[in-house]
């Protein structure tokens, strides 16, 4: 495991931040977190006819009785616990149910057992069905540069555009260097990156490639629901142009990275800025179009370069047929990208430059280069494309000796690639491509097993949830590429534990669960600190349990946290509390492929789009 996967995104927040905060936050309870009923389940919904378990903290060395009711109150289904004992994750003592046999949809089911009763649950896929839409709408709501209209997100969601340079803005249409570079960039667009208003190069790039390869997925896997991913499917102002939604929200990402590239004539022409940020931390509750600090362009970086150099050229081959202009300039961009990356393979993010916007440090870009490789490869058939892949030490799935994929480790999206899209290498290398991912995936199954709330991790540290959840995305690959049952199941397993089979019988979905995230760390879904403003709206990732707690109110709250217990639902905790755009792809990547796979879908074409559900 490489030690920057434990590093922060980020800084903590300035000292005037913290007084905001603590000016409009009530006195805190320096209390440990409600961990909730004892009987800890899925409390979104089980899916029909997948494995249904839940986790119950008691420390009893023998079997207890568990009893299933519906709605009514009814028992539907009895039965006896199986014992696990001490788990060291969560330092609780649990014993597990499986209610597996009853498979009838519905909703408001309890569990009861030895006295204590769960969260009600629904036994149904209609909500993975409305959660790939809420997650991506995510991104419709982050945008920079524009309007976000009350006709697509209701009244409460709606602000004015963001950094137009309309007082108080200072803009991103002609920001300076953070150092003098003696030029001005016009780096309007994207998407804020998280809960702050920086503009990262690192993360727009997975997050747009996620999106973009969430439809390329559909294109070559026998069955997948194209439909679900196509135009009028979302509730955004591009929806009716002829084009998937998804792709014209990942747009957006591949738009701004382009721009974010040093034009020709330039010291550094082809390389990428890291970010577009604030002069320093502004404080919460802030609107971005309400954010007076200057904005300014941190240096050029491998990584963000290697980023656009792998987005683009991914984007090329996709809008080929779509827009050609644009399929043009992005290969161009990739290509420019690339080969200013390789004559700078060591230019790496300043670990000092973290006041205004996060750091994003990775001193190892090898990933970088075989995702950039992969990429422009299966999109040109070049043969130095070629040489770059099957020289590299990432090659045939070697990259997963070291993990999934995530922003700081992103040679699993170049396998993804190779292993999904026709390219023209020997079957025996696809092959042997594919066999990682199952090989992987016995892993990630194995660390899984040996957990009383079971989860694809190996650690738990800032944005844990979002490793989890690609985690799972490895998984649903893994069954893509062999069919095996056990990796679908182990998929749903893992939604399990993100919807609330979990220590605090939590869902870290907003607007999904009786117990789910509401005070995410945002400077407009600000309830918690200013009541005029909105929640946060449905469909977002918590970061999730961080046993590092880097900010004050986590590291008040819950020092000597077990790993799966350092979470906190409180705004300020920024380190556990935070969203984030590669989180949320993972997302939107893995409820997408749950919902086509727990069922029968709705005809094509017969889900009017609508605005994103209401988080109530």
């Amino acid at each position: 495991m490489r030690t920057h996967q434990r590093l922060p995104r980020r800084v903590a927040v300035t000292t005037a931040s913290v007084l905001v905060a603590a000016a409009l936050t009530p006195p805190a309870v320096l209390a440990a977190p409600d961990t909730g009923p004892a009987v800890k389940v899925n409390q979104v919904a089980y899916v029909p006819g997948l494995p249904k378990q839940a986790t119950v903290v008691n420390g009893s060395g023998v079997p207890v009785e568990w009893s299933l009711r519906d709605a009514s109150g009814t028992s539907v289904a009895s039965g006896r616990t199986s014992v696990r004992g001490p788990d060291s994750s969560s330092g609780d003592s649990v014993h597990v149910v499986d209610f597996s046999s009853f498979d009838t949809p519905g909703t408001g089911y309890v569990l009861s057992v030895a006295g204590a009763n769960s969260n009600p649950f629904d036994i149904s896929a209609d909500p993975l069905k409305r959660l790939r839409y809420d997650a991506l709408a995510f991104f419709y709501h982050q945008r920079s540069g524009t309007p976000i209209q009350a006709q697509y997100v209701g009244d409460r969601y709606a602000r004015p555009a963001g950094h137009l340079n309309v007082a108080p803005n200072r803009g991103d249409n002609g920001v300076p260097c953070r150092v003098s570079c003696g030029y001005t960039s016009d780096v309007r667009g994207g998407w804020y990156d998280a809960g702050d208003h920086g503009k990262y190069g690192v993360d727009t790039g997975i997050a747009a490639w996620q999106l973009v390869n969430e439809y390329e997925r559909t294109l070559y896997v026998n069955g997948a629901d194209r439909a679900a991913l196509g135009d009028g499917k979302l509730a955004i102002p591009e929806r009716g142009n002829g084009v998937p939604d998804i792709l014209d929200e990942a747009r957006w990402g591949v738009e701004f990275l382009m721009r974010m590239q040093v034009p020709e004539g330039r010291a550094d022409a082809g390389m990428v800025r890291h970010k577009v940020s604030d002069e320093n931390w502004t404080g919460l509750p802030l609107r971005p179009d309400q954010d007076p600090q200057p904005r300014l362009l941190s240096a050029v970086t491998t990584a963000s370069t290697l980023n656009l150099a792998a987005a683009a050229a991914q984007a090329a081959r996709v809008w080929k047929t779509i827009d050609p202009d644009f399929a043009s300039r992005a290969l161009t961009a990739a290509r420019r990208a690339y080969t200013a990356a390789k004559a700078n393979p060591t230019r790496y993010a300043d670990p000092n430059d973290g006041n205004g916007g996060g750091t994003y440090v990775d001193n190892n870009v090898t990933d970088e280069f075989y995702w950039a490789a992969a990429e422009l490869f299966t999109t040109t058939g070049s043969d130095s494309y070629r040489a770059d892949v099957v020289g590299s030490s990432m090659f045939r799935g070697r990259g997963f000796e070291q993990g999934g994929f995530d922003w700081w480790w992103t040679a699993g999206l170049g396998d993804t690639t190779l292993a999904l899209v026709p390219n023209g290498l020997p079957a025996a290398d696809v092959a042997a491509t594919r066999a990682a991912f199952a090989a992987y995936g016995d892993r990630l199954l194995g660390q899984a097993a040996t957990q009383g709330y079971p989860a694809p991790a190996g650690g738990y540290y800032w944005g844990s949830n979002g490793v989890v959840a690609n985690a799972a995305n490895v998984l649903a690959l893994a069954h893509d590429f062999t069919g095996q049952a056990k990796y679908r199941t182990g998929v749903y397993q893992t939604l399990d534990y993100l919807f609330g089979r979990n220590p605090f019988n939590h869902s870290y979905v907003t607007g999904y669960g009786e117990r789910a995230t509401r005070n995410s760390h945002h400077r407009f879904w600000a309830n918690q600190l200013d009541p005029s403003l909105p929640i946060p709206p449905a469909g977002l990732l918590a970061g999730g349990p961080n046993t590092d707690l880097q900010d004050p109110v986590a590291q008040e709250r819950l020092a000597g946290c077990k790993p799966q217990k350092c979470y906190l639902d409180d705004i300020n905790a920024w380190s556990v509390n935070e969203v984030a755009l590669n989180w949320n792809a993972a997302l939107a990547w893995l409820s997408a492929w749950a919902a086509e796979k727990s069922g029968p879908s709705a005809p094509a074409g017969t889900t009017s789009p609508s605005t994103p559900s209401d988080p109530t």
